[in-house]
């Protein structure tokens, strides 16, 4: 059950990420989607969603990592 919900967690900003790329990948070649009224801002909202995602899944990632010590020695926990 735990596998399940950390995958949802994972899923859903992975998800937000792609549709981040597709945004800016509208603004290049033209496209506007219908909430947005100008290609810069579509390119800048998708850039956030991109860089928010991304940035979600790593931090994730490198929590689990941290918890388990495989990481360098840099970034481990300080010990008290």
């Amino acid at each position: 059950m735990k596998r399940i919900i950390a995958l949802l967690i994972l899923v859903i900003p992975g998800v937000l990420a792609g549709f981040g790329i597709k945004l800016m990948r509208d603004m290049t070649f033209g496209i506007l989607q219908p909430p947005f009224t100008s290609p810069t801002l579509q390119f800048l909202c998708g850039f956030i969603l991109f860089i928010g995602g991304l940035a979600f899944v790593a931090g994730f990632i490198f929590h689990r990592d941290r918890k388990k010590n495989k990481v360098q020695k840099r970034f481990q926990q300080k010990q008290k």
